[in-house]
């Protein structure tokens, strides 16, 4: 039986299909995790109050739900070989978590305890998708975490093209910014949005995050670009994930291109709390908080599209994401 050293604190900055690679005061150390907290973190399927207290009724394997997210905080014990062993995941400041793709409704944390969401649209090729766009803003509202739009390719459209779309986002509180590597317009402003905070990317293949980051910093988007082929490999979940450093301070988590986002234990009747525009209208409808804000007279969500107080767009997200 293996000795394991005193448990040790660290935070995982890498992880691959079962493997997972820990930053502590001491140094990287390679780790597993060990079977109970695998047991007790993957429990999708069935109420924990209804089964016995050492019973387990089903476990999915690893790359099904994985209990341990890049950026968490973890307490690990390390063998005489240098093998490490997670026994415990500390308490997260926040997390980012999607629907896992599949039959089953299964969370998978895409990150843990981060400082802002970046989301990447392109303004062409492909051309933006802003359904999208509010779902991540939705799943950044719900977990609590600074949302950043950036757009890029702006070289490929006509000046101004976008202006009245992003000052929609801005008015709401959000902060955009429209970049070019081509003409370098806006790398200066993510470049500083970016400086020592650890951020989340996320965005559809082909946005051009590759060449963004190594606008920003050279290397920065070949170092990723290989990171995201890897991901590319997972079926339902990310296979290889990391955490890199920014020179000037800060850490980059990418994510796979995501043809589809579904949001993550966010109620039908709790979604328009997460429309920031939407948020001070919610219990004044004639039908309180039973009110959907689709049909029913006297809904003053309704009300607020018509006058023009919430857009017609962000409305019809909304509108989407119930169905």
């Amino acid at each position: 039986m293996a000795r394991y050293t005193n448990h040790v604190e660290g935070v995982v900055y890498k992880k691959q299909l079962g493997t997972y690679f820990v930053r502590s005061a001491d140094g990287d150390v390679v780790c597993s995790i060990s079977s109970r907290l695998r047991k007790e973190l993957i429990y999708p399927i069935a109420d924990r109050s209804s089964i016995g207290h050492h019973r387990v009724q089903k476990v999915d394997d690893i790359h099904m739900i994985d209990p341990v997210a890049i950026g968490d905080c973890v307490q690990f014990v390390v063998a005489e070989d240098g093998a490490g062993l997670i026994t415990e995941v500390l308490p997260r400041r926040n997390k980012l978590a999607r629907s896992a793709a599949g039959v089953k409704q299964l969370e998978q944390i895409i990150a843990a305890n981060v400082d802002q969401l970046v989301t990447v649209f392109a303004a062409a090729l492909p051309a933006p998708h802003w359904n999208l766009l509010d779902r991540y803003l939705v799943t950044a509202e719900e977990a609590e975490i600074p949302a950043l739009i950036v757009m890029t390719k702006l070289d490929l459209v006509e000046p101004g093209t976008f202006d009245a779309v992003m000052d929609e986002y801005r008015a709401l509180g959000y902060h955009a910014i429209l970049t070019s590597t081509e003409s370098g317009h806006g790398i200066d402003a993510l470049r500083a949005a970016l400086n020592d905070k650890t951020s989340v990317l996320i965005g559809k293949s082909g946005v051009g995050k590759t060449s963004l980051l190594n606008a920003v910093q050279p290397g920065l988007g070949l170092r990723v670009g290989e990171v995201s082929k890897a991901l590319k490999k997972g079926k339902h979940t990310t296979t290889h994930v990391e955490m890199i450093g920014l020179n000037e301070g800060g850490y980059i988590v990418d994510t796979p291109g995501m043809r589809e986002f579904s949001t993550w234990n966010i109620d039908d009747g709790d979604l328009a709390l997460f429309f920031r525009e939407m948020q001070p209208y919610v219990g004044s409808c004639r039908f309180g908080l039973d009110c959907t804000h689709r049909t029913e007279p006297g809904c003053a969500i309704l009300k607020a599209v018509g006058a023009g107080h919430i857009t017609k767009r962000r409305y019809e997200s909304y509108v989407r994401m119930l169905d």
